[in-house]
């Protein structure tokens, strides 16, 4: 299945002069949801992975999908001030400022391997800074799976390290 038929693209949005690559056309198609399944399934083995942590806000989507795929759970990484109840929260630099992410204190346990999702991978910041925050607590990454890839924004650098799998990239 080729994902990139089913990749809308908006110029000039959020802002002039980028291309913003949105994968929600993907969402109503079953076809599609399966395929993106299949796909990280050949990838990433069920005992390499303990839980799916979904990058605020689209990343949920994709660690849902795969968290039923492989029966297993999913916690969120958000943007500050969204959880309740006690958080461990990490801030970290983006390309127009500063950012501040978190989970939930004792989501994770020590030693847990966590595979990381989001939608796209742009200029990795936020990337970088949710495999810090798990590390923080005690988990271990076991990898990152992303639907999009931009590669032309060296997203890689810095989570390179670990086991990566992008399905579309541009």
């Amino acid at each position: 299945m080729n994902l990139k038929d089913r990749i809308a693209e908006y110029p000039n949005f959020p802002k002039k002069g980028i291309l913003f690559r949105d994968f929600s056309p993907m969402l109503k198609d079953p076809a599609a949801l399966s395929f993106i399944g299949d796909e990280f399934s050949k990838y990433f083995h069920p005992k390499d992975v303990d839980v799916f942590a979904g990058i605020e806000s689209r990343g949920f989507i994709l660690a849902c999908i795969l968290a039923g795929r492989y029966e297993k759970g999913m916690i969120m990484i958000r943007k500050s001030g969204k959880l309740p109840g006690k958080t461990t929260k990490l801030s970290y630099t983006i390309e127009y400022g500063k950012d501040t992410i978190e989970i939930q204190k004792g989501i994770i346990k020590e030693g847990q391997k966590v595979l990381i999702c989001d939608d796209l991978l742009a200029t990795g910041g936020t990337a970088k800074a949710a495999a810090k925050l798990i590390e923080k607590v005690g988990g271990e990454i076991s990898g990152f799976a992303f639907i999009i890839e931009l590669t032309e924004l060296n997203g890689i650098k810095g989570i390179e390290k670990y086991n990566c799998k992008s399905l579309v990239k541009y």
